[in-house]
């Protein structure tokens, strides 16, 4: 094994848990800046009813800009997410330069206003289950985002939850 890949691992999974970190807080600016200028992310799911992949979101980094700079327009659910991620796999590229990850991540949703028949105000509840399948670049020591696919268990989102996850 080459003397940077305990480096390098630990340098991927630092920014998988920054960006775990700064989404939870919805600081957008914050999880952007983990991000490459050629990134690319999609939120996906397989549906065995059609037999393919669904794309519910995807764009490069100028989409994923926009996006967060309209966010706070948008009319959403302000109930909370929070990710548990867990990182399963690093594996570097032979030059070092470049790693792809594996990580199962569950989404809990804090409800704020209860209006949801069934959910009480303040309870938290399973909103999501899926993976990132991440690759990243890595540069004197720091690893960024190029590719992030949200891989969804789930096929359905609800109304408002349009950031990124």
């Amino acid at each position: 094994m080459p003397s940077y890949s305990l480096e390098t691992v630990l340098a991927v999974r630092e920014t998988i848990y920054r960006a775990t970190l700064a989404l939870d807080d919805q600081r957008w600016e914050d999880w952007l800046a983990l991000c490459s200028p050629d990134f690319h992310y999609a939120i996906t799911s397989f549906s065995p009813e059609i037999n393919k992949d669904m794309i519910y979101l995807q764009g490069d980094y100028k989409d994923m800009e926009n996006m967060v700079r309209m966010l706070p327009k948008h009319n959403t659910d302000h109930s909370p997410l929070h990710r548990h991620t867990s990182v399963y796999t690093v594996d570097i590229a032979d030059d070092g330069r470049s790693a792809e990850a594996l990580s199962s991540v569950v989404f809990f949703q804090n409800m704020l206003d209860g209006t949801n028949s069934h959910i009480d105000s303040g309870e938290s509840r399973l909103f999501l289950l899926g993976r990132y399948i991440d690759t990243l670049k890595v540069e004197d020591g720091i690893a960024m985002f190029v590719k992030r696919e949200v891989r969804l268990d789930n096929r359905r989102l609800d109304k408002g939850s349009h950031w990124p996850l």
